[in-house]
C-alpha cells in the first residue's frame, strides 16, 4: 500500500544558486515538479506528494463517487454546472481533510484563493441537506483512506 504525504513548505524564498549552475541562471530556482523522496524515521523512506498532485488525486476520486452515485450521466446538457460541482467538493475536501492552504489549491486548479474560499462555503452550505452531507462524508472517507496510512488529514 502507497502512503502519500503532503508537503506543506513555505513559499519559495530567493537563495545563491547552487554550486555548478550556469551563470545566466543565477537568481532562478531549479524546477520541482515531482515526488521526492523524504526520510519519515531511519529506515523508512516515504514518497511525498505535491499539493498539486494530491488535488488531482482527490478531484478524480469525487468525479468517480459522483459518477457513481449519480442515476445519470455526468457530462449531459449540464455539463459545466457538474464540473463547477466536482471542483468546488474536491477544493472543499483539500482544505478541510487534506488541510491544504487556499492558495495551494487555488494552484493546483487553476484557480485564485478566493475562488477556493467561495467553494468550500458554497459546500458547506449545501452540508445542511442530509443526501448531500452524507455524500461528501462518504468522499472524506475515501480520501482519509488514500492519504490517512500517512497521517495526513487527521483531525487532532
Amino acid at each position: 500500500m502507497h502512503q502519500f504525504i503532503v508537503s506543506h513548505r513555505p513559499s519559495p524564498t530567493k537563495t545563491a544558486p547552487p554550486a555548478g549552475m550556469a551563470p545566466e541562471t543565477k537568481g532562478l530556482e531549479p524546477e520541482d515538479d515531482g515526488p521526492r523522496l523524504r526520510q519519515r524515521t531511519p529506515g523508512q523512506v516515504v514518497p511525498v506528494v505535491l499539493p498539486a498532485v494530491a488535488c488531482r488525486i482527490v478531484r478524480q476520486l469525487v468525479l468517480e463517487m459522483t459518477a457513481m452515485a449519480s442515476d445519470r450521466p455526468l457530462w449531459r446538457r449540464d455539463s459545466r454546472r457538474s464540473t463547477c460541482h466536482v471542483r468546488q467538493i474536491a477544493m472543499y475536501v483539500c482544505h478541510v481533510v487534506l488541510r491544504l492552504s487556499q492558495a495551494d489549491i487555488g494552484v493546483a486548479f487553476g484557480r485564485d484563493r478566493t475562488t477556493v474560499g467561495h467553494a468550500c462555503n458554497r459546500v458547506e452550505d449545501r452540508r445542511d441537506d442530509v443526501a448531500f452531507d452524507a455524500f461528501v462524508s462518504a468522499i472524506e472517507r475515501v480520501v482519509l483512506s488514500v492519504f490517512g496510512p500517512a497521517g495526513i488529514g487527521s483531525h487532532e
